[in-house]
């Protein structure tokens, strides 16, 4: 509803179009290739995103509604991402093309309905040196992070 979060859900409907299409295009061979950063394949670096990333929505709820913010560590979070990686090691395209689709969906939505005020209500996260607005955790999380992924994916296929 606010300006800032309009532009944002606009950034992140446009992050998730190009991941979907990215996932849509990858062959089979493609889609089992190793992403170096991460030492996963290119699948389940999207299932990752699609999944965790866009599961940043459940922290900005946290943080506009003024409940505190689990800490978190980043060997914690790696070591999730990790068990995330063995446990949908077979994830199918269409399973990830689902994810995407419903995950992405929902963040913009909500984003787009946060008034600019609620995008710059704070939470303590450790991890990202302490106050953080919903706005930058949505940034950093979705856009800078997931974003990392996504270019690691297609240094993979490239």
């Amino acid at each position: 509803m606010g300006g800032k979060a309009n532009a944002l859900s606009d950034k992140i409907r446009v992050f998730n179009q190009e991941v979907i299409s990215f996932v849509e295009a990858c062959s089979d061979e493609d889609w089992q290739k190793t992403c170096a950063e991460e030492e996963w394949p290119v699948g389940v670096t999207a299932r990752h995103i699609g999944a965790g990333h866009y599961a940043a929505l459940d922290l900005v709820k946290m943080i506009v509604g003024g409940e505190p913010l689990p800490e978190i560590t980043a060997e914690q979070l790696v070591e999730m991402g990790n068990a995330h990686a063995r446990k949908h090691a077979e994830c199918s395209r269409s399973e990830v093309l689902d994810l995407l689709k419903s995950n992405g969906s929902r963040l913009e939505v909500y984003v787009a309905g946060l008034s600019d005020e609620a995008l710059d209500k704070k939470g303590h996260l450790a991890m990202a040196g302490g106050e953080v607005s919903a706005e930058t955790l949505l940034d950093l999380v979705v856009l800078q992070s997931g974003g990392q992924h996504f270019q690691s994916m297609k240094k993979a296929v490239a």
